[in-house]
């Protein structure tokens, strides 16, 4: 009994001892950058006035982990609704997350002694002479049941740097998770605005075709008439043709637009048309939020999926160094059978019938050629080559800011020029019909007006719609506002 009792305080001693230990590094957060701004120039606190509005730049605000309402379109809100319920992509990196749940939980059973039980039947036949007896051999039955422990100490944490990668593996699948989530809303905003603009350049083309083809009615009646030769005519028919020639490539591109929706809605594009309050989209239908939030560089690697997936992958290489050097030294497993057999099932619970074993394995390496030395080695390596890719995504995802920063400033300028151009165009270009219309101006001064009008007016739109998009990028480019959804 003292034996036992003394064998069994051995055992917890070593077991505690082996809880407070694990070798390898613990892992240390890498230090988030100290420069509050993204740009060498500060950023201005608001951009330039365009179409009547100013966006402002608000440090500190926070990012609505439902940012595309701000845009207050309807339908877009529908899109992101169904598409969050039935877009195969997402759906296939939450059924990752739920596996590297699965495998986690699995590997916390380590932790737990490993018990199993064998029930067995067989018929055998003895030979004595194999133990030196001259007993005649016979054939008998022999019935088991018996159970077995196993535990392995975990002494120098190679378990627990296990379990350590593991969770960080499941934590870098839920950040890819997030980052499918929070690109499919931008895509979709994306695409819905991209679509909406090639329907306002569609517009602004039919209405300069009407103009071109009145042009033509005219310079048809005046060469009728002989005040004009015929080759005006011609050539307005050939600035009217080029002029409805672009209208193919606009219509291929809004139909392009209608299947990426459909695919991103976890739709065929055949079964789009059907989708619920399903219309067609207008640049008017969006409103362009006015102030927009600026994480602080220091927040914003704590934020965006990217760069936490590549810590969780740093934080599961740092463990994987831990595991690598724990294999380095010599391993302790304890084990324990228990079981009754018996020649027949009637005399199986007798008392004669128990057998058991207790026992202790410890295995470790004498000479392996530097096998581990070496793993440990590859394992540090292999870190290092994640913590270089892990400030590279930091930075690149630095620079997606700045650039989308300075996109909205350019925006609003570039968008304030537009309208300018448009306003002259259409001036210049209503005066010269009228100039046309009396003989004063020549075709060739309206062909000019025509195609200055046109290209301003399809800039005009482009720019309308880059500001719309680049104010989506600086969201999904703030890493969505996911942190935030608990607080909605």
């Amino acid at each position: 009994m003292r034996a036992g009792h003394l064998c069994r305080k051995c055992l917890l001693a070593l077991a505690l001892a082996g809880a407070g230990c694990a070798v390898g590094p613990n892992y240390v957060r890498p230090e988030a950058p100290k420069n509050p701004s993204y740009t060498a120039t500060p950023i201005p606190k608001a951009t330039v006035v365009a179409e009547n509005q100013a966006q402002r730049f608000v440090e500190a605000k926070q990012v609505a982990a439902d940012w595309w309402r701000l845009f207050e379109n309807s339908q877009v809100d529908d899109f992101i609704v169904v598409a969050i319920a039935d877009n195969p992509t997402l759906q296939a990196a939450e059924a990752t997350l739920r596996q590297s749940q699965d495998i986690l939980q699995a590997g916390y059973g380590v932790f737990i002694p490993q018990i199993g039980g064998n029930v067995g039947a067989s018929r055998q036949k003895s030979n004595p002479r194999l133990i030196g007896s001259t007993l005649p051999s016979g054939v008998f039955n022999l019935f088991t049941l018996s159970a077995s422990v196993n535990y392995t100490l975990d002494i120098w944490g190679s378990q627990r740097r296990q379990i350590e990668g593991l969770k960080a593996q499941m934590e870098a699948q839920r950040y890819k998770v997030m980052g499918t989530y929070i690109m499919l809303a931008g895509n979709i905003v994306n695409t819905a605005i991209a679509q909406a603009a090639y329907r306002a350049q569609i517009q602004a083309t039919q209405d300069l075709i009407l103009l071109e083809k009145d042009q033509v009615g005219i310079t048809k009646a005046q060469a009728e008439a002989g005040t004009v030769p015929f080759s005006n005519v011609l050539s307005l028919q050939s600035e009217l043709a080029s002029t409805q020639a672009t209208l193919p490539p606009l219509r291929q591109k809004i139909d392009q637009a209608n299947h990426l929706l459909a695919t991103l809605l976890g739709r065929a594009p055949a079964d789009f048309s059907s989708t619920p309050g399903r219309r067609g989209l207008d640049l008017k239908d969006f409103k362009l939020p006015e102030n927009l939030p600026v994480s602080l560089p220091s927040e914003l690697v704590h934020q965006r999926p990217d760069i936490l997936l590549a810590e969780a992958q740093l934080i599961s290489a740092n463990a994987q160094i831990g595991v690598a050097t724990a294999a380095m030294f010599p391993s302790l497993t304890l084990n324990a059978a228990v079981g009754l057999n018996s020649t027949s099932v009637g005399n199986l619970f007798r008392s004669d019938s128990l057998f058991w074993g207790l026992g202790a394995n410890l295995a470790g390496p004498i000479v392996d050629g530097g096998t581990r030395w070496y793993q440990r080695k590859a394992a540090i390596e292999a870190h290092d080559a994640v913590l270089a890719n892990y400030r590279q995504t930091v930075l690149s995802a630095l620079a997606q800011v700045a650039d989308t920063l300075r996109a909205v400033e350019h925006d609003a300028e570039t968008l304030s020029a537009q309208a300018d151009a448009v306003h002259a165009a259409s001036d210049a270009f209503q005066l010269m019909h009228i100039n046309y219309q009396t003989g004063i101006a020549t075709y060739l001064q309206v062909l000019i007006a025509d195609e200055q009008y046109h290209q301003a007016t399809l800039a005009y739109v482009q720019a309308q719609a880059q500001r719309l998009q680049d104010t989506v990028a600086l969201y999904v480019a703030l890493g969505g506002g996911w942190w935030n959804a608990s607080l909605e």
